[in-house]
């Protein structure tokens, strides 16, 4: 795909569950559209030189979720960017609020047989070293679904989707918005 640009693009912020494809989609998007990626979760670990399962180990989550929060004031605020987004900023109504007020949002889903094949042998996910990954991933989808969906500007599902296509639905859709 040859490299785009759309004038009405500042900031698009990607959002979804773990295993939706957030940061291999963001990526490429960004690529195609020249514009700046940033996955909030490496920015996390890279700030704080420490692994997610360490954060959490050490921190809690509630660390874990402070440390989000302040990287996605900071992120959210740049422009020309595609930001992806740790599967729980959501949980955060300030976190909401920035991703809907400062730029487009795209709800990237996936089923949980989905997210499970996708994460099964990923030991870098803290909530999913339990016994029953798979029921974890319904619990956290019930839960996160109705944020998702209440927060993004655009909803794609990715099961089954090469990136290229993906990609492309997202700048189809983009080129029919007036303004975001």
């Amino acid at each position: 795909m040859p490299a785009a640009r759309l004038p009405a693009i500042s900031r698009l912020f990607l959002i979804g569950p773990m295993g939706a494809g957030k940061t291999t989609v963001g990526r490429r998007l960004a690529q195609v559209l020249n514009l700046e990626f940033i996955d909030s979760d490496q920015e996390i670990v890279k700030r704080a030189g420490a692994n997610i399962p360490l954060i959490f180990e050490l921190e809690g989550e509630q660390g874990f979720r402070a440390r989000e929060k302040a990287i996605i004031d900071e992120v959210t605020q740049r422009s020309e960017i595609v930001l992806a987004t740790g599967g729980g900023t959501v949980l955060d109504p300030d976190n909401r609020s920035w991703l809907r007020e400062r730029g487009f949002v795209i709800y990237l889903w996936a089923t949980v047989d989905e997210q499970l094949q996708r994460t099964r042998l990923d030991s870098n996910r803290p909530l999913l070293q339990t016994a029953n990954p798979r029921e974890r991933l319904a619990q956290l989808f019930e839960q996160r679904d109705p944020l998702y969906r209440a927060t993004a500007d655009l909803m794609i599902q990715s099961d089954g989707q090469a990136v290229r296509k993906l990609v492309g639905r997202i700048i189809d859709t983009l080129s029919q918005q007036d303004a975001y």
